[in-house]
């Protein structure tokens, strides 16, 4: 059989795999097989924590709502609970974001909700 060399197509893929290894340290930047295991690491970390991050997020956003609403005698579930049905639809990280930088909106919501809300 003739030998096979690959030629301008392996010197694509590998330089692809190195371009991805950029800024990587020692040889994982430098030599194609350590480079290659290297970006398939970083991009599975990449797909999982992109999903993660989502989770993260809503987390920290019922954290915050949470402590907030506290602060007016209610628990979370309570003010998510009264908001409903009080018929008012904002979302946790909006909720949140009020929490955080506006505490008469979120006073004036949690008021809502209590009132709403059957005790």
């Amino acid at each position: 059989m003739p030998r096979v060399k690959g030629g301008p197509a392996t010197r694509r893929r590998r330089n692809r795999v190195l371009k991805k290894a950029e800024g990587f340290w020692g040889k994982r930047s430098k030599a194609y097989r350590s480079a290659q295991e290297a970006v398939n690491k970083s991009q599975q970390y990449a797909y999982r924590d992109r999903r993660a991050k989502k989770r993260d997020f809503r987390r920290l956003w019922v954290t915050r709502i949470n402590a907030a609403a506290r602060l007016y005698g209610l628990s979370y579930s309570r003010l998510m609970h009264g908001l409903r049905v009080a018929g008012i639809a904002v979302d946790r990280k909006i909720l949140a974001d009020l929490a955080v930088r506006d505490a008469t909106a979120f006073e004036r919501l949690a008021a809502a909700a209590k009132a709403a809300a059957p005790a």
